[in-house]
């Protein structure tokens, strides 16, 4: 729970500090405020960074290990403008490797003593609700996520547990950001975003000896801080 806290807010102080840097443009700003109506398409970018845990009805269990790596993808949204206030709905796909492993102490795997967890892909469907202030919009967003994980332990080899595979979960995803109208149909945004795709069956292990096998649960959360440049179409 520490760790969360300290990199949601460490997240939450580099958006602050984008708003705060961008208040000169805002000040300057003359006119009326900016259409950010209409359909949208972008490409985004960033770093991920969170924990995972193996565990099984035998009683094992590998303890919290760290995840970290980077993603990229698109997005497509929508938003819909009233007065400064403007609400919109967004998806985005992301490639994903956001993976860790860990021995827990020499009780993961056989031969190869390992657990470990990797994110291959991430997929967000959320709504979003900024306030105008000219050309700068902070906003809070929110919605479901849905993340390929693949998991493992040991390789099969020598003595003791090991199994791999993968599958796609759903959860949620909640977070906040910046975004930059920097010309009529352009904008650029700063985003972080905390990802929790919960804990379930993601593989079996088979055990040697004695024979036999065990579904393996794994969770995985994250907090992802990324960038993305934005067309409006309108």
């Amino acid at each position: 729970m520490r760790k969360l806290l300290l990199s949601g807010s460490v997240s939450l102080i580099a958006l602050a500090g984008l708003a705060g840097a961008a208040n000169a443009q805002t000040m300057m700003f003359q006119g009326p405020v900016p259409n950010w109506a209409g359909p949208y398409v972008g490409v985004e970018g960033g770093y991920g960074w969170g924990s995972s845990r193996h565990t099984d009805s035998n009683g094992f269990d590998s303890g919290s290990f760290s995840t970290q790596g980077g993603l990229a993808g698109g997005t497509i949204g929508y938003n819909w403008q009233n007065g400064p206030w403007v609400f919109g709905a967004e998806g985005d796909m992301s490639w994903a490797d956001i993976s860790g492993s860990t021995s827990a102490g020499g009780t993961c795997g056989d031969a190869v003593r390992t657990c470990g967890t990797r994110l291959s892909d991430l997929g967000t469907v959320r709504g979003r609700v900024g306030y105008s202030f000219g050309p700068i919009m902070p906003y809070a967003t929110g919605g479901l996520a849905v993340g390929n994980v693949h998991g493992g332990e040991g390789s099969g080899v020598g003595t003791g547990a090991s199994g791999a595979g993968s599958t796609y979960r759903v959860g949620w995803t909640a977070g906040a950001g910046v975004e930059d109208q920097f010309s009529p149909h352009w904008s650029a945004k700063l985003e972080y975003l905390h990802v929790d795709l919960g804990s379930g069956p993601v593989f079996t292990d088979s055990f040697n000896p004695p024979s036999g096998s065990a579904a393996e649960r794994v969770r995985f959360d994250a907090d992802i801080l990324r960038g993305g440049i934005n067309y409006k179409f309108w």
